[in-house]
């Protein structure tokens, strides 16, 4: 029901890709890196996947598409946009996949780059960090989910 004064809200597609890319980001990993199998019990298992999936991205969002990303589009550089990318959110991405890099140099590191500008995109699109939360819970979600098995 739409109450009156309110508009009626159209399916963001944009969105939609996002999500649909999101298992075939997991195949792409899954056929050009070979992971190391989680093991452990299932309560270790369980603790990984609340880190992993749930802690770290909201923590990394904060950080990086909140505190980093939004002050970086208040400068006047950081508004500029190529192909709908912005310079904040390219910065901010570039310096996300470093700090992965450095924490564990190999592929996985590297391929946080282009989800990275999928949640930095939205962050710039909506304006606040539900969305790039939600976004990167899902991806994380879903490659410890894959590679635990």
């Amino acid at each position: 029901m739409i109450l009156p004064g309110q508009r009626k809200r159209k399916f963001d597609w944009t969105l939609g890709a996002a999500i649909i890319a999101a298992p075939f980001f997991w195949w792409l990993l899954s056929i050009t890196v070979v992971p190391a199998r989680l093991p452990g019990s299932s309560a270790l298992l369980s603790q990984r996947f609340l880190m992993v999936a749930i802690l770290y991205p909201v923590l990394e969002e904060i950080v990086f598409r909140g505190l980093l990303q939004g002050w970086l589009r208040k400068q006047s550089w950081g508004t500029k946009t190529v192909l709908g990318i912005s310079n904040a959110n390219l910065t901010v991405s570039v310096l996300f996949t470093a700090v992965h890099l450095a924490r564990r140099f190999n592929l996985w590191s590297l391929a946080v780059f282009v989800p990275s500008l999928v949640f930095g995109f939205f962050r710039d699109r909506y304006g606040t960090l539900y969305t790039p939360i939600s976004l990167h819970v899902f991806y994380n979600a879903g490659i410890v989910l894959l590679f635990s098995a």
